[in-house]
């Protein structure tokens, strides 16, 4: 107690002059309404302020939940595209021949000729071999491994990667391979001379795919010359995803797929 009591008489003129400024500025707001509007207003903005500061430190802290929400609403959201059919309308009920599952990239490579991505979900979510990757894009590669939480995704950046692709709005399909010179250009090959070919049209999976569904973007052309030898377009494609700055993807489970490749299979084996 005598401390404090000590700290006061040493400081008595300093606090003395806090007292009385603060009784001036009590009489100066009363008797003058301008200072009064400028104190109130000046209290409203500081108020603000703290409140605005305050509201978006909860959202911060709020978006992981909010991110996972809308991923989750996305994940239905996709499942119900994927599996209507053109002729079928929203209410319609669904035949459902693919699963969507929504993740999250943990490691992601995209400056060598054979790059991989890690994504959080594996076996034990259900996620298996040569599943298609999405992003909310484009394409993004194919499920090669898989342990029980986690899985290694072929990435359409690699030189063994070759994905069934088409011109959209055409029945024109090629080949998506990638050349390694660029991150975000992959190459159409296999496409006629005859085929009318602009920059900027847009590039889509095919329908001969077994893995993807038809019509996710690809990108867009951005330019293109002619294999004279071979009567076929060489195609750089513009890719619609940045491949170095990817977090949220989407894996696709086509149902059938099985069942198509054994048919396959018997048919091949039978010539």
């Amino acid at each position: 107690m005598q401390r404090i009591i000590n700290f006061i008489l040493s400081y008595r003129n300093t606090f003395l002059y806090i007292f009385l400024l603060l009784i001036s500025l009590v009489f100066t707001l009363r008797s003058h309404s301008y200072h009064q509007s400028k104190f109130f207003n000046s209290s409203r903005w500081l108020t603000g302020s703290i409140y605005n500061t305050a509201d978006g430190i909860t959202s911060y802290f709020n978006l992981k939940e909010e991110n996972e929400r809308l991923a989750t609403e996305n994940e239905k959201l996709r499942l119900q595209l994927f599996n209507r059919s053109e002729n079928s309308g929203i209410g319609d009920s669904l035949v459902i021949n693919y699963e969507v599952v929504n993740a999250k990239i943990t490691k992601n490579s995209y400056a060598s000729p054979r790059n991989y991505l890690t994504i959080d979900k594996g076996k034990r979510q259900g996620i298996a071999q040569d599943m298609g990757v999405i992003t909310t894009k484009g394409i993004l590669g194919i499920v090669e491994n898989t342990s029980n939480n986690f899985a290694t995704v072929q990435s359409i950046l690699n030189t063994k990667s070759n994905i069934n692709a088409k011109i959209k709005n055409t029945n024109y399909f090629g080949s998506l391979i990638w050349d390694a010179k660029k991150y975000n250009v992959v190459q159409l090959i296999d496409i006629p001379r005859l085929v009318p070919v602009k920059v900027g049209d847009t590039i889509v999976t095919g329908a001969m795919s077994s893995i993807f569904p038809e019509n996710i973007p690809i990108g867009v052309i951005k330019n293109y010359n002619l294999n004279e030898a071979q009567s076929f377009y060489n195609i750089d494609i513009d890719l619609f995803n940045d491949m170095a700055n990817i977090k949220n993807i989407y894996i696709i489970k086509n149902r059938n797929r099985e069942e198509v490749l054994e048919l396959e299979k018997r048919t091949e084996d039978a010539e």
